[in-house]
């Protein structure tokens, strides 16, 4: 029996085989009782927030939407977007493939023609013939012609900016028609929302898919006129404090439509934060393949499906005047599970729970084991760590290997010579579990673990495209010639 059929109440069910509802001749009154029970799924996707920017991830931002979320499902601490940078971390979520293998490995500029493979199927193509609405609201930023936009890729609407807003010319789309130009940044989010909210009250009569990608806290940063200067702790803060109010409208959408007990809410983020955000205790930025460039906040909300967080163990108030002896206080705190997911996860995740086909071969996997508290962990192979179309590392369970580096820091104007993808001998080995900042290369005492996971970027280097084997192979041809005998400069923390 599939998940769908699950969800009909076991009398419904009952009653529909003995009415001969699940005959050839009479399925049409079960398919529309699954129809009405498929799981709505909402995406929402900030840009350049980081790992350390939500209070349930050690911020001091007041964040207490998303806070709920995490406390009322799962918060993951080792959720990786599949790129340092935008686009290709939007290309991997849409297509739960490497952003290498469909053609979105840099970031795409507004002038470019092409965009996320048109061979690719999105998330919005895949759940179309399951009778789903669709509409992508937000930063899209996966191509500009006609053939790439959400509208062509499974969407029935879009409204939003077609790529980042720090980009030209500074557009707003309603569909495939430009309605703003230049755009109103500082009531953007605001307006978002409102597009959003109103897609989750009309469609309430289907299953829907919302894909809202928010264009903040990517810079240049603007807040509304009711949020500007309501943390006191900087304009950052306060961006930071809208999207979170923003979270907290969807899923009051979803309450007043009486949808929240069947919608799974997924709340994540691109890459790292740039110069203004925080990786919170991890090593790097935007841009970077150490853990703070591509390590993210993830939490999802499914109630009834998702085990939700727990009350902690009641302890004493903290002691005040006011307080009476035995006064105690019980503090929510969220579900974390520890076990690796990627930006790959999410299309082969929710093909599984609305019983759609998958697309083809993926690299994600369906982590719903994992939601639903089921199991602590799924298999995965090695997770690779692009930059552009260069292997920088790897991860396999607990370890990441560092392979190769780039010559200087990232946004700096290129040293003299170029900039060049240099590899590191020899590779750097860390327990990002047990050293999260990478500060701790223990390669030197795991020399089988090192070569375990060389064997398999080198096996896994045959089913790329041509552009990754030969990136690699220039990359592994400067070992020889490189200062240093091929050691990059070293990033500091």
């Amino acid at each position: 029996m599939d998940r769908m059929s699950q969800g009909l109440p076991r009398r419904d069910f009952l009653k529909a085989v003995a009415g001969g509802a699940l005959l050839a001749g009479g399925g049409s009154s079960l398919r529309a009782q699954t129809a009405a029970t498929a799981p709505n799924i909402v995406v929402i996707l900030a840009d350049d927030l980081g790992f350390g920017d939500l209070r349930c991830y050690g911020s001091n931002i007041p964040t207490p939407n998303i806070d709920s979320m995490a406390v009322e499902g799962v918060r993951f601490e080792h959720f990786y977007s599949a790129s340092a940078v935008c686009s290709p971390s939007r290309a991997a979520l849409m297509s739960g493939r490497y952003p290498t293998r469909v053609g979105c490995a840099d970031v795409l500029s507004p002038s470019d023609g092409a965009g996320l493979s048109l061979s690719e199927t999105t998330i919005a193509q895949m759940l179309k013939p399951a009778g789903y609405k669709t509409m992508c609201v937000g930063k899209w930023h996966l191509g500009t012609s006609a053939a790439y936009l959400p509208t062509s890729r499974g969407f029935d609407h879009y409204w939003g900016i077609p790529y980042s807003n720090d980009q030209t010319p500074s557009i707003l789309m309603q569909d495939t028609a430009i309605i703003e130009s230049p755009v109103e940044l500082d009531t953007l989010t605001q307006r978002y929302t409102q597009q959003a909210t109103s897609f989750i009250q009309q469609s309430k009569s289907s299953p829907f898919f919302l894909y809202f990608a928010h264009t903040f806290p990517h810079i240049p940063l603007v807040a509304s006129a009711a949020f500007k200067g309501s943390t006191g702790m900087g304009l950052y803060a306060d961006v930071i404090s809208e999207i979170d109010w923003s979270v907290g409208q969807v899923l009051q959408s979803l309450k007043d439509n009486g949808l929240d007990n069947n919608t799974l809410t997924i709340f994540t983020s691109d890459n790292g934060p740039w110069y203004l955000g925080s990786p919170g205790k991890l090593r790097g930025r935007k841009g970077w393949t150490y853990e703070g460039g591509v390590r993210e906040p993830f939490i999802a909300r499914f109630p009834g499906r998702i085990p939700a967080g727990r009350l902690a163990a009641q302890t004493p108030a903290p002691s005040a005047a006011s307080a009476s002896p035995g006064h105690e206080v019980n503090e929510a705190s969220s579900r974390v599970s520890t076990s690796m997911a990627t930006m790959l996860d999410l299309l082969p995740t929710i093909a599984g729970l609305t019983n759609s086909k998958l697309p083809g071969k993926l690299d994600g996997v369906d982590i719903w084991p994992i939601l639903s508290g089921k199991q602590e962990s799924v298999d995965h192979d090695i997770f690779l760590y692009f930059d552009s179309w260069n292997i920088q590392c790897a991860r396999l369970g607990p370890w990441k290997l560092h392979v190769a580096r780039y010559n200087d820091f990232p946004w700096n104007p290129d040293p003299p010579g170029g900039r060049l993808n240099l590899p590191l001998t020899p590779p750097e080995l860390y327990n990002v579990v047990t050293d999260p900042d990478e500060s701790y290369d223990v390669a030197a005492d795991n020399p089988a673990i090192v070569s375990d996971i060389q064997a398999r970027i080198v096996a896994a280097l045959p089913t790329f495209p041509a552009a990754v084997r030969n990136s690699w192979t220039v990359t592994m041809a400067l070992k020889a010639s490189a200062p240093d005998g091929g050691l990059p400069i070293q990033i500091p923390q």
